[in-house]
């Protein structure tokens, strides 16, 4: 058995994880896959050379290079935390799910574009949570079929999104109701946060985790700029914040769509 740290320098969010578990999952001669998000590092144990592996990465254009190879006489499949990671994964999804659903009525109700942005933003990050626990032990055909659906739905409320900010930009709305726009995006964060917490509970280095952390981190902020567009929104008496962190948000999406997009090529 031999063992390879490769440095893949633009791996920095689930995306980047899911597309080279894709590239490799046909490669049988690979035992297992470990992944270090932040420090942008993944750990191969494998049986064939490491020149093949690399091959197949550099075809991504990560920006990959070799940092150390060796041989190892026992190894064990890190299977054993598998049902830990997948419940994690659980509650993070439906802890995701709860609340796109309690900030897409409330965003109705408060006339909030912010609360509905960050509320499919909720919803895009239970389709990453879902990809995760659908591919599990699936094969490559259904892994891609997944991914392709969860991109093009992704892309479709991003698109539908920037319509309706826009229509609201050229026809006068009521006023935002900036108290529940604050209070509804201040549970969002505490449930993001609960994520977060969940998420930093497990050990594995090569579960989905730690990619999903740094993914749950960039929601704490989007759920930040929905309390500071409603703090502006009281200051300014307009409702030009609300449209503007609601692009913003939009455009988050928008992009983790073309991502997971490219995950189904």
């Amino acid at each position: 058995m031999n063992k390879t740290i490769f440095k893949i320098s633009k791996m920095d969010c689930p995306s980047e994880e899911q597309m080279i578990r894709m590239k490799l999952s046909e490669m049988t001669t690979i035992k297992s896959l470990d992944f270090d998000i932040p420090n942008r590092k993944l750990i191969v144990f494998h049986t064939d050379e490491k020149d093949i592996i690399f091959k197949k990465l550099e075809e991504l254009k990560f920006d990959t290079s070799i940092v150390e190879s060796f041989s190892i006489e026992n190894f064990i499949t890190p299977i054993e935390n598998a049902n830990q990671e997948r419940k994690l994964l659980w509650q993070v999804l439906v802890i995701n799910f709860f609340f796109f659903v309690v900030e897409i009525l409330t965003g109705f109700v408060a006339n909030s574009m912010g609360l509905i942005a960050d509320s499919f933003d909720m919803l895009a990050d239970s389709f990453v949570y879902a990809l995760a626990l659908f591919a599990v032990g699936g094969t490559l055909l259904r892994k891609k079929i997944i991914a392709k659906f969860a991109g093009y739905f992704q892309l479709l409320i991003a698109v539908l999104g920037f319509i309706e900010v826009i229509r609201r930009f050229l026809y006068t709305e009521s006023k935002v109701n900036y108290p529940t726009m604050i209070l509804v995006s201040f549970f969002a964060l505490l449930g993001n946060g609960l994520c977060l917490y969940l998420l930093q509970k497990s050990k594995s280095k090569e579960a989905h985790m730690q990619a999903s952390m740094i993914f749950t981190s960039n929601d704490v902020i989007v759920n930040l700029g929905v309390i500071l567009a409603g703090i502006l929104i009281y200051i300014t008496s307009s409702n030009y914040p609300d449209l503007i962190i609601g692009s913003i948000v939009f455009v988050i999406v928008a992009f983790g769509a073309f991502k997971i997009l490219k995950l189904a090529r």
